[in-house]
């Protein structure tokens, strides 16, 4: 008579999501997903490059506005001045300003609209220019919606967001064997990016057994278009509520 064999089988295969998020950003990203029972992997679509120039003169400045938190880092980089009222787009922003030193810092909680809408509700356009610090691309007029409003606006590029030009061979190994099971876009210039990479590199079929989890329609629209009429084939797209990270979060299946 044999005794009952031990379960040699190896454990079932935690999730795995690629976080398509700057290196910056996709740190705490990873550590999030890890603690929630996920496997994450980066593979960053954007490479950020802090442009060299002069302290910025707040002379005239009656506030701060910031539509990511690259915008913070690169004004502190610039300058130890913190002096003056922020408004982030959103409250990841928020926080990297916070973490900055400023300490009068307020969130829209949404998009560039959310911002144009609290500038306009909390602040007086004759009281001083807006600054915007922003990269050499922004999503979004906020310029145009708040001149309509009579306020004046300076954007400051501080930094350029330089995209990725090739897949790691991790990545594409994981789309080759299914290993992969969503990917979370942030925005439509780094889902665009991915889409490109895929394409040139004969991956697009693979998304099939992939969700793509995105933050805003901008975005899913972004990651679902492939060439001029194509349409990545992903298992399911998938939109948060509202443009924050926490509702891109809420969007993921139970870890496992």
């Amino acid at each position: 008579m044999t005794g009952k064999q031990p379960d040699i089988s190896s454990p079932p295969r935690r999730t795995r999501l690629l976080v398509t998020r700057p290196a910056e950003d996709a740190e705490p990203l990873v550590g999030r997903l890890d603690a929630l029972g996920f496997d994450a992997a980066v593979e960053p679509m954007l490479s950020m490059v802090w442009l060299d120039g002069p302290e910025p003169d707040l002379s005239d400045v009656q506030a701060l506005l910031f539509t990511s938190a690259n915008g913070v880092r690169a004004y502190a980089k610039r300058t130890s001045r913190r002096d003056r009222p922020v408004h982030a787009v959103g409250d990841a922003t928020a926080r990297a300003a916070r973490a900055a030193g400023f300490t009068d810092v307020g969130s829209a909680s949404g998009d560039v609209y959310a911002l144009a809408d609290r500038v306009r509700g909390l602040l007086d356009p004759t009281a001083g220019v807006l600054l915007h610090v922003a990269g050499s691309k922004v999503a979004g007029d906020l310029a145009g919606m708040l001149a309509s409003s009579g306020f004046t606006l300076r954007r400051s590029v501080m930094y350029d967001a330089v995209p990725a030009l090739t897949l790691s061979d991790d990545t594409a190994t994981f789309l080759r064997t299914s290993a992969l099971d969503g990917v979370l876009f942030f925005s439509p210039r780094t889902a665009v990016s991915f889409v490109r990479l895929l394409a040139e590199a004969g991956l697009v079929d693979c998304c099939r057994t992939v969700d793509a989890f995105c933050l805003s329609p901008a975005v899913a629209e972004a990651a679902r278009a492939y060439g001029d009429r194509g349409v990545v084939p992903w298992r399911s797209v998938r939109v948060a509520a509202r443009p924050e990270q926490d509702a891109l979060l809420d969007l993921l299946p139970v870890a496992g």
